[in-house]
């Protein structure tokens, strides 16, 4: 796994330190696997949740984008394993590549779920099995308005099967859920390298599906 530079990193720390002296909720990513301790500031609704994070988390324009209309190339999570994770260079790179490509993962399981209350995505890590010690991918449901029924329609499905989604209920889920998974492939950056989390241990590729729409099987 190829880390970002160092110099992408320093200037993520320096945006986090200026962000919090000027009193803002700073996150260099949108994953916080659980962020209950900012959950009681957010509606129970996820379409009215506001995002503390003011728009400055890691390549924030990349992430808030919808999904194009194009036919969907299929994926696996394995595939997805195999891309590179090439150091883009900047804080901020554009899209380019794969990242253009819109993905369709048929076969995938919904280990944990949550929702990150500093920029109010909705967090996923799928495998391609439900053996809890399988390798997730991230797929995360973006809270711009064009996505509101689907993140109600996912709180909904969850809901199905006994499982709370609002901002202070969400985890892993006691069984994995097959799920369908439609969205752009996103390629984050290396939060060990500055000490934070990226969701759970078995999560082990920068590669997202971010934006994304999850469906559960019904």
């Amino acid at each position: 796994m190829m880390p970002i530079s160092g110099t992408a990193v320093r200037r993520c720390v320096a945006l986090a330190s200026l962000a919090l002296t000027a009193g803002f909720a700073f996150s260099c990513a949108s994953v916080n696997n659980l962020g209950q301790n900012l959950g009681p500031l957010e509606p129970a609704d996820l379409c009215k949740c506001t995002p503390l994070d003011q728009g400055i988390e890691y390549r924030h324009g990349e992430k808030h984008v919808p999904i194009p209309t194009m036919p969907p190339e299929e994926v696996t999570i394995d595939t997805i394993y195999s891309w590179p994770q090439n150091d883009p260079g900047s804080l901020d790179p554009p899209r380019t590549g794969v990242e253009l490509q819109v993905f369709h993962v048929a076969v995938a399981f919904v280990q944990e779920v949550s929702l990150n209350s500093e920029d109010c995505d909705i967090h996923v890590e799928i495998s391609e099995t439900a053996d809890k010690t399988a390798r997730r991918v991230i797929v995360e449901t973006p809270v711009d308005s064009e996505y509101c029924s689907a993140r109600q329609n996912l709180q909904a499905q969850l809901a199905k099967h006994g499982v709370k989604l609002d901002p202070t209920h969400g985890g892993e889920l006691p069984q994995a859920l097959p799920a369908d998974v439609v969205g752009l492939a996103f390629l984050d950056f290396d939060h060990n390298a500055i000490g934070l989390g990226r969701g759970s241990a078995q999560v082990g590729t920068l590669w997202e599906i971010h934006p994304a729409i999850v469906n559960l099987a019904p």
